[in-house]
């Protein structure tokens, strides 16, 4: 069976497609506006020797072992970035799919008819016959006006931002880490606090009760000392809820079922590094969510030309070739043959209720809508990074104060211990003393473990180690196409994970 197109058709048509005019508007990126350096970086001490960005491995600033374990562990097993990368893998078969309509499609078709002819007329074959055919068919739709070609920039856009939508997933992860295990230590340095103080007012309770016995102490001071006691260990006790739950946070986070993480307890030792900041122009092309809204408006300024050429003619073109034979070993060899060029079809839309100009304006709203929600992002991201930087200088400040403030609460615990000894105080006066002590002690805890806190959200406010750069290209987006992938039947089967 011969299958025959003119070459010279066949080339004058792709040429005619890919040399069409293309409708919509060409995207060009939203302006907007930022500052030439922000607000709070005044007085910031940035990294030394200077640094004008973070690393990839930004964690690593912490220099804290045991974090930069937990967090190599985020990439690896984290499910949710998991489903956001088969998400990523899915945009770019839409890709391909899109991309595929530029090609003309081909189709074999095997026909068998069993029949008889009508009686009472004059036929050249009489009685019960079989027919067998064999046709091969082929059918192309030229993209005259640029629809395809707006539909496949529209899903490489998508395809980009589902790329930018896993970074941004995956450093929201890794920051949620970090914040959840400086938390921890937190919460295990207001242990140590507790389990101190607790071992204070044992010893505490023990000389109340000799003074008691040698009479020189009231019976109210053994039940006040004892009331503070077992406060202190209710308080204590009630931490463990806290600490048990954050560490369940960080086993889920990096892919593990709570049963299979245990983070013995440790101290609260990390310094606040100093945090390379960059001028507010280069955080657009750092911020992964930023990216994200930044390539649906290319996706949605594509699909308004998607919406125009609807507007336009659309032209199918068909070919055929085929044989018949009353003898199924004769349809190759000895067929009688017939071919057709056609049919070549040009649908001109002309009436269709509004629907092609609703779906215009959709499309045009829709962009509006992508370009408003991008520079959201922008200004979303000034405001996070100033945030931050204002948290870290005054918490930085407010530590200060509150060392001095602590200081001053336990010595105002001696003085009023040693009076009390001495007759010239009721222990009423001790017991205030030791609480305000032991509450400005788990105020500066808090404030160190919120200053770091405070230092992961600016990393991750500037983008982390992230860059545009790590955007896949417009090839990168279609994803590889194997040749395999145009043969009729698939290879190799899909593997499910």
């Amino acid at each position: 069976m011969n299958f025959r197109i003119i070459p010279t058709l066949s080339y004058s048509l792709l040429m005619t497609q890919f040399a069409g005019c293309m409708v919509g508007p060409d995207y060009t990126k939203p302006s907007t506006g930022f500052p030439d350096t922000y607000k709070e970086v005044k007085g910031w001490k940035q990294a030394q020797p200077p640094e004008e960005f973070i690393p990839d491995k930004w964690w690593e600033i912490f220099k804290n072992p045991e974090l930069n374990k937990l967090e190599e562990q985020v990439n690896s097993a984290n499910q949710s970035i998991a489903q956001a990368e088969s998400q990523y893998k899915m945009s770019q078969s839409l890709v391909q799919s899109a991309t595929a309509a530029y090609f003309p499609t081909a189709n074999a078709t095997a026909t068998t008819n069993r029949f008889r002819a009508a009686s009472g007329q004059s036929v050249a074959v009489s009685g019960v016959k079989y027919l067998f055919g064999g046709v091969l068919s082929a059918a192309w739709a030229p993209d005259l006006f640029g629809g395809l070609r707006r539909q496949v920039e529209s899903n490489t856009a998508t395809a980009q931002s589902r790329a930018a939508t896993l970074h941004a997933l995956r450093l929201t992860n890794q920051a949620t880490l970090a914040q959840s295990y400086f938390q921890l230590r937190t919460l295990d340095t207001q242990m140590k606090l507790f389990n101190e103080t607790v071992a204070s007012y044992e010893k505490n309770l023990t000389i109340i009760k000799n003074r008691y016995a040698a009479g020189v102490a009231a019976k109210s001071d053994i039940v006040q000392a004892e009331t503070q006691l077992e406060s202190a260990r209710a308080q204590a006790i009630n931490l463990g809820i806290q600490r048990a739950q954050l560490e369940h946070a960080i086993a889920v986070l990096i892919g593990k079922a709570p049963a299979e993480l245990t983070i013995e307890v440790g101290p609260l030792n990390t310094p606040v590094p100093p945090i390379p900041v960059s001028i507010p122009s280069k955080l657009l092309e750092r911020r992964p969510d930023i990216a994200v809204a930044e390539r649906a408006a290319a996706a949605a300024n594509a699909q308004i030309g998607v919406a125009k050429a609807a507007y336009f003619p659309n032209l199918n073109l068909a070919a055929s070739d085929g044989q018949q034979s009353t003898l199924l070993q004769n349809v190759v060899t000895q067929g009688a043959r017939y071919w057709a060029l056609g049919p070549a079809a040009m649908a001109i839309p002309l009436f269709d209720g509004g629907a092609r100009s609703a779906v215009l304006q959709n499309s045009i709203d829709s962009y509006d809508a992508s370009v408003a929600g991008y520079r959201q992002a922008v200004l979303t991201s000034f405001q996070q990074v100033e945030d931050n930087l204002a948290a870290l200088r005054i918490l930085e400040e407010e530590i200060k104060v509150q060392n001095k403030a602590t200081e001053a609460a336990h010595q105002a615990v001696q003085l009023t211990t040693n009076q009390y000894e001495a007759g010239t105080v009721s222990y009423l006066n001790v017991i205030v003393n030791q609480a305000a002590a032991l509450t400005n002690d788990i105020t500066a805890v808090n404030l160190q473990g919120q200053r770091l806190s405070a230092a992961v959200l600016l990393v991750k406010a500037l983008g982390g180690g992230w860059d545009t750069s790590d955007l896949p290209t417009k090839e990168q987006a279609g994803g590889s196409i194997k040749w395999s992938q145009f043969l009729p039947v698939p290879l190799n089967m899909p593997s499910q994970k």
